[in-house]
């Protein structure tokens, strides 16, 4: 699991710590990944364990190190979680090729590596999970000069397609696509939510919950809530002069940099 430590991730933890598996629990902090670990250590139904991987998937070294664990048959995966993921606060015109490569290896490039180092021995084993967290922003250009959308578009796309192909040897792969969560990960970018009326935001449990019921049914894409779903539907079928009207006044209402 990856992006243990906060929000969506820790939630994922918690959630499966208490169903009984045995968590691998990644992220860059080794502090906190070890405090969560100690939390959660033996706190199953059936006394799973946790144990720590320190990553930073953002770069190719650490992605080659959890590739290569969870790859290891020896130490068969049952179920990956790609929670890991960043955004910036700062438009296209104002960005720096370093920033767009940081969050394109974070965003893109970690979910490919990590979901293609777990598929092929689920394939042999007939049996095995992946749950790629996106966002319901993939579904439409809505944070104008953002690219975080577009990384989001294609973790959703990639792993519907991916879900296709190997849905026949008994593995699923599932796109989780929540809309605004309270966790760290506006306050890390550095973006003012204020503005942003509460009843827009879900609890991370209660997405965990929703996702892990809606992968046990065997969908592709999994949206939770209904204020979501019905938001997914609509910019999917309004035309998309309203849909960029109203991009334009979500940026406004939760601050990020207009630039």
């Amino acid at each position: 699991m990856t992006g243990a430590t906060s929000g969506i991730g820790a939630a994922f933890a918690r959630r499966l710590a208490a169903e009984g598996y045995d968590l691998l629990l990644v992220a860059r902090d080794e502090e906190r990944l070890s405090k969560l670990a100690s939390e959660l250590g033996g706190q199953g139904a059936h006394g799973g364990e946790a144990t720590v991987l320190t990553a930073d998937l953002a770069t190719p070294e650490g992605c080659d190190l959890l590739a290569e664990r969870l790859s290891d048959e020896s130490h068969p995966v049952d179920l990956l979680v790609n929670n890991a993921g960043m955004t910036l606060n700062t438009s296209f015109l104002r960005s720096t090729v370093a920033k767009e490569e940081l969050l394109l290896r974070l965003n893109v490039n970690a979910v490919m590596r990590l979901t293609l180092a777990v598929l092929p021995g689920m394939v042999a084993r007939r049996r095995g999970a992946v749950v790629n967290v996106s966002s319901v922003t993939g579904f439409a250009a809505l944070m104008p000069g953002s690219t975080y959308p577009a990384t989001k578009a294609w973790v959703t796309n990639f792993t519907e397609s991916t879900a296709q192909s190997v849905s026949r040897f008994g593995v699923r792969v599932m796109a989780l696509c929540p809309g605004y969560t309270r966790t760290e990960f506006h306050q890390r970018a550095g973006i003012d939510t204020s503005k942003m009326p509460d009843f827009l935001w879900l609890d991370a449990d209660a997405v965990v919950r929703d996702g892990l019921r809606d992968l046990r049914r065997g969908k592709m894409v999994s949206v939770p809530d209904w204020k979501y779903k019905s938001f997914v539907f609509a910019v999917r079928h309004m035309p998309q002069a309203l849909v960029r009207r109203a991009a334009r006044g979500g940026r406004r209402r939760i601050g990020r940099d207009q630039g």
